[in-house]
């Protein structure tokens, strides 16, 4: 199977080839620029570079969330027309669970982290156990203390990843690190190898439909309701 991966849930745009669990190719750029003047010109580098045709692909994953608002809707809107375009199967994975996927260690708890803004994390638990990823923790929105409470009931060595900057200049509790800087940013290959691991082709045969895992309102959301209550008293 040809998977091809798409990840703009944060301010990284990264693309990726994975063929059966070996990734072939990868393109991430990590430079502040707009996701909807990135994505389409990396895509097409990528499939020239590795002289990939569109019938090849058989598969393609995006990451869902959460994570930026704008860029979420921005990648499965442009993994929906080609899956549309190409007639391949299309599946969506959680960014948390990719974040993870990043470090396949066993014996330490992983804790992807993104930014939910106002000093608040969205935040997953995960542990690799006999060569599975299991998620022991699902996602919440959390600020500092409670990201920290979370990492401590589980009572073993933790390593933390994603948006986690913020976090530098805190004092992390003892068996608490922060994750190399190679691999604590979402990757499009870590995506592609959790699609094909969770593929399902009787479920994945639905193009369209796939809801971007937001776990909260958008702010504009949040002050277009606050407008609407004002207008009303």
């Amino acid at each position: 199977m040809l998977t091809l991966a798409i990840d703009t849930a944060t301010k990284v745009c990264s693309v990726a080839l994975c063929r059966d669990g070996e990734v072939t190719a990868e393109y991430s750029v990590s430079m502040g620029n707009t996701h909807s003047e990135g994505l389409l010109p990396q895509l097409e580098q990528l499939l020239k570079r590795t002289n990939t045709k569109k019938q090849d692909i058989d598969l393609i994953a995006v990451s869902m969330g959460p994570g930026s608002f704008t860029g979420l809707r921005i990648g499965l809107a442009t993994a929906e027309a080609m899956a549309y375009s190409w007639q391949c199967l299309l599946h969506g994975v959680d960014t948390l669970k990719a974040l993870a996927q990043n470090i396949p260690v066993e014996g330490i708890l992983l804790s992807p982290v993104l930014d939910a803004q106002k000093g608040n994390y969205y935040q997953a638990l995960y542990q690799w156990q006999e060569g599975k990823l299991v998620e022991l923790a699902g996602t919440e929105v959390v600020n500092k203390e409670r990201l920290l409470e979370r990492i401590a009931e589980v009572e073993m060595p933790a390593l933390i990843l994603g948006e986690c900057k913020k976090l530098e200049k805190l004092e992390l509790p003892a068996g608490v690190k922060l994750a190399p800087r190679n691999l604590l940013m979402p990757k499009a290959s870590s995506v592609a190898l959790v699609a094909e691991r969770e593929f399902d082709p009787e479920a994945d045969k639905k193009i369209f439909g796939l809801e971007p895992y937001y776990i909260r309102r958008s702010e504009a959301e949040e002050l277009w309701e606050q407008r609407q209550k004002l207008q009303q008293q």
